[in-house]
């Protein structure tokens, strides 16, 4: 069995493909007749029903996913810049000591 290529839908596809399966009600058919998998098509569907607040407690809308989707990678980004400051700062402090007291035995390999 070969491995299907990775396909992206919009965000109006999927909308349709879920007002597909709530007028014919049968996500199987609804998925074979689009060539879509059946999980996928009932990962929509779930959305759709969450983003209409009609999903389960604690469910993250998409809206809410996409900024916390945003929120993490600005926290990584931050994280990143910290590091690389904190390296710089020991760093130079080691340059630093050496240009100072060059017969000091080093802290830092």
């Amino acid at each position: 069995m070969s491995k299907r290529n990775r396909r992206s839908y919009s965000s109006e596809q999927k909308a349709d493909a879920v007002n597909l399966v709530r007028r014919v009600g049968n996500l199987s058919q609804v998925a074979r007749d689009l060539d879509l998998t059946a999980s996928s098509l009932r990962n929509w569907v779930k959305q759709a029903e969450v983003d209409e607040g009609r999903g389960a407690d604690g469910a993250l809308t998409s809206e809410e996913k996409k900024e916390l989707q945003q929120l993490r990678r600005e926290i990584h980004t931050l994280r990143m810049e910290r590091d690389f400051l904190k390296n710089h700062r020991a760093r130079s402090r080691f340059l630093l000591d050496q240009k100072l007291w060059p017969g000091l035995p080093s802290a830092y390999p």
